[in-house]
């Protein structure tokens, strides 16, 4: 093969990691520094230059997309096809070594994979088989136990004895879910990781083997390896040394899922003699997005250290804009959206990012509104989401006691002890007199049709949704909202899935009463303000998102934006308790993390980018003045201009705004000439503040939360309404 034609398309720092000699190499590759072009080369390298076997080369990856995607370009370089060559997952590879070695391993040759939902159910039967109430003893929450001390490398004879009751009880449950997985010939995925690790220690012949076979091995991603898999990859390369790792510790932003950082800090100690290499020179960004993400990151302790850089344009600054609260910010966000689709560009170039799902809310209203086609990237839009059908639910049932599919949907949301037959009964018996599930239900319990225990469970449930309907006749509907919530057990019932799950979801649940403040209910005498609500939440969720091959804009979590670019950035919900996210500061390691999130965010934009930030923001129900994020301070001065600055000031009457002229500002007057923030009096209802703005001309609406009342919507033209100096 001809050398140069191999390296020539590659900087020098690519260059001298894919003919470097054999041996440990750790490949610091950042943003944008082309990790893919160096790991497929240096494949290449190894056959077409060392005439190394594809036989001897196995090669790891985190996708199986990115798998056949570094399969394909080797052999267009090579120009014939590597079948022998060992590409994969970690458990892609580790169930091929299962199923050529399962009397080794201890298993059926018939195993079946069990897939995250697979395994939760077998979970919950083992619950129900040990007589634990799943109210008390979540099946996620279980799974998660199990899961997370696979990926330890534990057994349940090697989880240590605690004297925390609940620890006790869960370990329990791991043995008994081990049993019956034994039992039924079952794998699930983290077993198949533990089980290949175990099968290589313990089998001293067969190590050797595949050490013998394998002698090079290459990792993609090495950052977000865990615990076994990094010690599954160290058995593997133990003989030849031969390993080939590429990653960044300051893009290792998994930790929440058992990803270690140390595993890179560690490596030089585990292979001595490492040579490392460092991929610095960016293809994807500005200077000036790259001078001011290094500065970010430089406020972490501990890294192995790079600065990127570019032989690219300089590019604009990066545009920072104050807002008065969440409303202001993502009407600012889709203003700008739309300039950039008025000049030309494509809507697929443009990324709207968060830390919680929860923002995106406002975001998919908002594009919504101004018919801008958008996608919810590597997620479901806010009124698609389990949770948040789970809390409609209960909505809609207390509308219509005969909605038989919300019915059906909470009847066991949380927990209630209703097994299958009992809900079968329910069922047969609807069908039999054509009722509704509701009245069904309510026939077998007066009639004694089920057994006491199943007839007490729907008679409970029954019950609750009366109650809460008579708690809650009188109250606003964001009030409502907020009792269903808490009386429902929702809150409680997802807070046991423990982990960023589980905080994602409250704080989704939580958005959803924000949404009830903000909804522009109109008075239709037809319908109340819950079934006006109602219906809204439908017709959003039956829009629909974009089609994947439509040009729209994409908006994701900043975990979901991890190795994708985009032209246009904005970097949305910059405020401290937000981002850096609360619980950041109460564990070890996770503000660090929450920076390295950040340098993620910054580093996807390729052009532009912006970063936002509200003065006031609706969080965990109730309006909070926030403070920007840590991380802005962290930006050079002279990278950063000020679309809009911080503008409120405090007065006697309360918090009020005044826009400052700063350059570059484009203020939207709202209807009658007044601004996001204005204060204003209303002859009935006395002084408040402009929320939001909405419509033109005589259909103009203004949101004003007025002291000692709340927020209410009024139509310009006939509110008369005074602006206040």
């Amino acid at each position: 093969m001809d050398v140069s034609l191999l390296l020539n398309d590659l900087n020098a720092a690519q260059r001298e990691a894919v003919a470097a000699p054999p041996g440990p190499l750790l490949v610091l590759a950042g943003a944008g520094s082309g990790k893919t072009r160096v790991l497929t080369h240096r494949v290449a390298w190894l056959v077409g230059v060392e005439h190394i076997s594809p036989l001897s080369i196995m090669a790891v990856t985190f996708t199986n997309k990115a798998a056949q995607e570094m399969r394909g370009r080797i052999e267009a370089m090579l120009g014939f096809p590597v079948g022998g060559m060992w590409f994969g997952t970690f458990h892609g590879l580790s169930h091929r070594l299962l199923r050529a070695h399962w009397r080794e391993a201890g298993l059926p040759q018939s195993f079946q994979i069990l897939d995250s939902q697979d395994q939760l159910r077998l979970v919950r039967r083992t619950l129900k088989n040990l007589e634990l109430d799943e109210a008390y003893w979540p099946p996620k929450q279980a799974q998660w136990f199990i899961n997370s001390h696979k990926e330890a490398g534990r057994r349940p004879q090697h989880v240590g004895e605690s004297r925390d009751p609940q620890q006790q009880q869960l370990l329990r449950v791991y043995q008994a879910y081990e049993e019956a997985c034994r039992r039924m010939g079952l794998v699930d995925f983290a077993e198949l990781l533990l089980r290949a690790y175990e099968l290589l220690r313990d089998d001293s012949a067969m190590r050797r083997h595949y050490q013998q076979r394998f002698r090079h091995v290459l990792v993609d991603e090495f950052q977000d390896t865990n615990a076994i898999q990094y010690a599954w990859l160290k058995l593997f390369a133990a003989d030849s040394g031969n390993l080939f790792v590429v990653g960044d510790d300051d893009q290792s932003i998994y930790g929440w899922r058992g990803a270690r950082v140390e595993n890179m800090l560690q490596f030089e100690k585990d292979f001595p003699g490492t040579k490392m290499i460092r991929l610095e020179q960016n293809y994807r960004s500005t200077a000036t997005i790259l001078k001011a993400a290094n500065a970010v990151i430089s406020h972490n302790d501990g890294r192995l250290g790079k600065d990127l850089w570019t032989e690219g344009k300089a590019g604009g600054p990066i545009l920072l804009y104050t807002a008065y609260n969440d409303i202001d910010e993502t009407n600012f966000v889709v203003d700008r959206v739309q300039d950039w689709i008025a000049q030309g560009q494509a809507r697929q170039d443009v990324a709207i990012l968060y830390r919680s799902n929860a923002q995106s809310r406002v975001l998919e209203e908002a594009l919504l509104q101004a018919g801008i086609p958008y996608r919810v990237y590597g997620g479901l839009r806010f009124f698609e989401r389990q949770e948040i059908k789970d809390a409609l639910g209960y909505l809609r049932l207390l509308a219509s006691r005969h909605d038989d599919p919300s019915f059906e949907r909470i009847v066991n949301v949380p927990t209630r002890g209703l097994g299958n037959k009992t809900l079968e009964a329910v069922r047969a018996l609807a069908r039999a007199e054509n009722l509704s599930l509701w009245l069904a239900a309510k026939r077998l319990v007066d009639s004694g049709g089920v057994p006491a225990r199943a007839a007490n469970a729907l008679a409970a449930f029954l019950d609750l949704i009366n109650t809460m309907d008579k708690e809650t006749a009188e109250l606003a509907l964001a009030e409502r909202v907020e009792h269903v919530l808490a009386r429902s057990g929702l809150f409680e019932h997802y807070q046991k899935e423990q982990g960023e799950r589980a905080e994602t979801r409250i704080e989704n649940l939580e958005e959803l009463a924000n949404a009830c403040r903000n909804f522009a209910f109109d008075g239709d005498d037809d319908m109340d303000p819950l079934a006006a609500f109602l219906a809204h939440a439908a017709l959003e969720a039956g829009e629909g998102q974009a089609e994947a091959w439509e040009d729209c804009v994409q908006l994701m979590s900043l975990h979901s934006a991890k190795g994708l670019e985009f032209a246009l950035v904005f970097l949305t919900g910059m405020e401290e308790g937000l981002f850096p996210h609360q619980r950041s500061m109460n564990e070890p390691g996770r503000l660090e993390e929450e920076r390295r999130l950040c340098y993620v965010g910054m580093t996807r934009a390729m052009r532009q980018l912006y970063v936002t930030h509200a003065e006031i923001r609706r969080l965990h129900g109730s309006e909070h003045h926030t403070s920007p994020s840590r991380f802005l301070g962290e930006m050079p001065e002279e990278l950063v201009n000020v679309v809009r600055g911080a503008g409120s000031v405090y007065t006697a009457g309360g918090p009020s705004y005044r826009p400052p002229a700063t350059q570059g500002s484009r203020e939207t007057p709202a209807a009658g000439g007044m601004q996001l923030g204005q204060r204003v009096r209303h002859e009935t209802f006395g002084e408040g503040v402009v929320l939001n703005v909405e419509g033109q001309g005589q259909h103009a609406r203004v949101q004003v939360n007025f002291e000692g009342i709340g927020s209410k919507w009024l139509v310009t033209a006939y509110a008369n309404l005074q602006q206040v100096s």
